[in-house]
């Protein structure tokens, strides 16, 4: 198959799918017919099959319930009601399968637009992580940094802050593009309406969860958040992570930890997400404890 025969089927698969984009969420307006062919298309370009919803829509002809399979699907971005043809899925959904796993490698493999970090004054430094592809396979690098990088951040951040935000590409440069310009604004008011003085945030290239610990230890942070993008799935490539600890340390146990995940415009969003944050580690302070430790 050459490009110019799948371009056709992704132009008659697109046409299949094509739904008004204005219609409300609610499962009553979930339509169990395929729609008409659509003349709109620009020739010169395909549309991102990843743009419909197809929350709405779905390929089981004949369904026996199709107003309560409506409702299920309207409420989940499962995989479901695909359809098939014979023994396989139907071309469109294969290609969106497609297009959501390359969705998901882009998050993983590109890098964090640095303007997007000019634009939130976030100096960046990285792990002993020399590559993504070292990153991928050496996970215990990820948290670790050498001295120049710890001196550096020494010498630019406010020492003994009591919260210490860190920004992290983590598996996802797209959930910091997507949520940081949102996120952090609300995290450090939050924080300043809690009385909470907050350290000089900044960004770290390659990092994992644990690359909070050597950064607390460098700062005396007594709470130190890492906004890390989380692992891609085929849903959404955008979501976001927050892990936090009172007085992180090298080596500490995983249970001293609390994470607050799947922060991106379909889980919760980062305006609010932050508001959350900025109320746990108050509680965190006032408690001098985190993880399991943390009455809540």
């Amino acid at each position: 198959m050459n490009d110019q025969d799948m371009e056709l089927i992704v132009r008659r698969v697109l046409s299949e799918l094509g739904m008004d984009a204005t219609k409300a969420a609610g499962a009553a307006d979930i339509s169990t017919e395929r729609p008409s062919a659509v003349a709109t298309i620009d020739e010169k370009e395909i549309p991102d099959i990843r743009q419909v919803d197809y929350r709405m829509t779905y390929d089981v002809k004949d369904p026996v319930n199709p107003d309560q399979f409506a409702q299920v699907k309207a409420r989940t971005w499962a995989r479901i009601g695909l359809g098939r043809s014979g023994p396989r899925y139907t071309t469109s959904a294969l290609l969106r399968f497609w297009a959501d796993n390359a969705s998901a490698q882009d998050a993983v493999f590109t890098d964090v637009d640095p303007a997007i970090l000019e634009e939130l004054g976030l100096f960046s430094v990285q792990t002993k992580c020399t590559s993504k592809d070292e990153y991928l396979t050496r996970p215990d690098l990820g948290a670790q940094f050498d001295d120049q990088t710890l001196a550096e951040i020494k010498k630019r951040c406010a020492a003994n802050p009591q919260v210490q935000i860190v920004v992290s590409d983590g598996l996802s440069s797209t959930a910091v593009e997507a949520n940081a310009r949102d996120l952090l604004p609300a995290l450090q008011q939050g924080l300043t309406l809690h009385g909470l003085s907050v350290g000089t945030p900044f960004f770290v290239k390659y990092g994992r969860v644990r690359s909070m610990e050597p950064i607390s230890e460098a700062l005396g942070a007594t709470v130190t958040c890492v906004l890390l993008g989380e692992r891609p799935g085929l849903a959404t490539p955008e979501s976001l992570s927050a892990y936090l600890a009172y007085r992180a340390r090298v080596g500490m146990p995983e249970s001293e930890r609390n994470c607050i995940s799947n922060i991106h415009r379909e889980g919760t969003g980062p305006v609010e997400a932050g508001a959350h944050i900025a109320d746990l580690i108050a509680q965190m302070i006032r408690q001098q404890a985190s993880g399991i430790n943390l009455k809540l």
